[in-house]
């Protein structure tokens, strides 16, 4: 991570020198400088605003997902998905809190749900570093979950249709295909990728204290967390057992039919979502006698101290990002790359988000939104469709690392970063090859 941040710092600062010292006029806009100068001040500032803004979601889904824990909720979760995720995750105990965050997380990204998956995903990492015997270094298993995160399966991108449907499409809800075959085969080839790349990525020295091995199977749920003592144990002890095969089958089964009515009644269904989430965790908690006012403030006192953590982390990557795109240097990438990226189905007009995309949530959601809403483009042109695809089935790598790695503190993230690139860039080929399939 410390590569790349100076990389992109460096490239934006040479670029917008180089610039300078060749000389303006500059019409309609400052120097080359200037604009980079007042990118780092405007993009420190936008990063405090959106960890203030994070705070109030954070609190609510850290509180909700607490009452879901109380009322043993992510037991049931983990149960249900257990033949999947021990193969995925094999170094974490079927019945580890970890299990249900990173379930939780999965599911979040799955309906569009953007920040709502934050504090599932934080908390997942969290409980993931409990058991890191390296403190400081990304284990297999946070390499393999944040490789996971970045091109997660998405059922329902909620925002991207929303912004469509703002823009007149005829057919909002029209990408939601072309974003799970993109979503589909980018995770898988990021599972792929974090698998290869571990091989060859060496754990290294200790950057700390090694933990103790673990002597018992709860030694995760009482010795990191002291204040928790007994919280773990309602985890009831068939949970490694999982359920059978066919109750999960079932519930499979369930999820796929959400595809064919997200495709028909989208609009109507995404607005429904987040409330439904807020008042479904509130009632599981009552019908399993939780105290869920009391649950609910214990949990929500963990996001305010986790959205301050993040600051830093978050000043940090958007002012490299701010500098990149105000030298200059991402509009020449464009222009160089556009004529290339056009005779494999990524015109010009689509390229900045896919660069961006990775870089920058909001600023790819502003492209987007730029793009549709150009009449020469539409929402429901083949460019209209790649651009929503690619906003619905890829992450914002770079932020997705510095928050969540930012939030445990680990410095050496080894493969991570290489394996989520790789899961990006599989997102956009898959991306192109569904709007062509689906298009034609």
């Amino acid at each position: 991570m410390n590569t790349v941040f100076f990389a992109i710092v460096a490239v934006a600062f040479l670029f917008a020198g180089l610039r300078q010292l060749a000389g303006g006029p500059y019409p309609e806009q400052s120097a080359p400088i200037e604009e980079v100068s007042r990118a780092i001040v405007e993009s420190a500032g936008g990063a405090v605003e959106l960890a203030i803004g994070l705070i109030g979601v954070m609190t609510l889904f850290l509180g909700l997902m607490k009452v879901a824990e109380k009322g043993g909720l992510l037991n049931v979760i983990s149960r249900l998905l257990r033949p999947l995720m021990i193969r995925l995750f094999p170094e974490i105990p079927p019945d580890h809190p970890a299990m249900g965050a990173i379930i939780l997380n999965m599911s979040a990204n799955a309906l569009g749900l953007g920040n709502a998956a934050t504090p599932f995903g934080i908390r997942a990492m969290q409980e993931l570093d409990k058991l890191n015997t390296r403190k400081g270094t990304a284990t297999n298993a946070m390499a393999l979950f944040l490789a996971i995160n970045t091109s997660s399966i998405t059922l329902l991108p909620t925002g991207v249709i929303a912004l469509r449907a703002s823009a007149g499409s005829a057919d909002p809800a029209g990408i939601l295909p072309t974003t799970l075959f993109a979503t589909m085969c980018s995770t898988a080839v990021g599972i792929l990728a974090a698998r290869l790349y571990q091989r060859f990525s060496s754990v290294g020295p200790d950057e700390g204290a090694p933990l103790p091995p673990a002597e018992t199977d709860d030694q995760y749920s009482t010795a990191d967390d002291p204040g928790q003592t007994g919280e773990q144990e309602e985890v009831s002890a068939d949970a490694s057992e999982g359920y059978p095969m066919w109750v999960s089958l079932s519930a499979l089964f369930g999820v796929l039919i959400i595809i064919p009515l997200a495709v028909i009644y989208g609009e109507v269904i995404s607005p429904w979502i987040i409330p439904g989430l807020v008042v479904g965790f509130l009632a599981y908690g009552l019908i399993r006698r939780v105290r869920v006012y009391e649950v609910f403030v214990e949990g929500a006192k963990e996001g305010f101290q986790v959205a301050v953590r993040i600051i830093p982390y978050l000043v940090a990557i958007l002012v490299a990002v701010g500098m990149f795109r105000a030298s200059g240097a991402l509009e020449t990438m464009v222009g160089l790359l556009g004529p290339w990226t056009s005779s494999i189905g990524l015109p010009a007009d689509a390229l900045p988000m896919a660069i961006l995309r990775p870089l920058s949530g909001s600023g790819a959601y502003g492209v987007l939104a730029s793009i549709i809403n150009d009449p020469s483009i539409g929402p429901d042109s083949y460019v209209g469709y790649l651009v929503s695809t690619l906003q619905g089935s890829t992450e914002t790598t770079f932020y997705v690392l510095a928050v969540y790695f930012g939030a445990v503190q680990v410095r050496r993230i080894r493969h991570t970063m290489a394996a989520a690139l790789t899961a990006d860039v599989a997102g956009i080929m898959f991306a192109v090859l569904a709007c062509t399939m689906f298009l034609s």
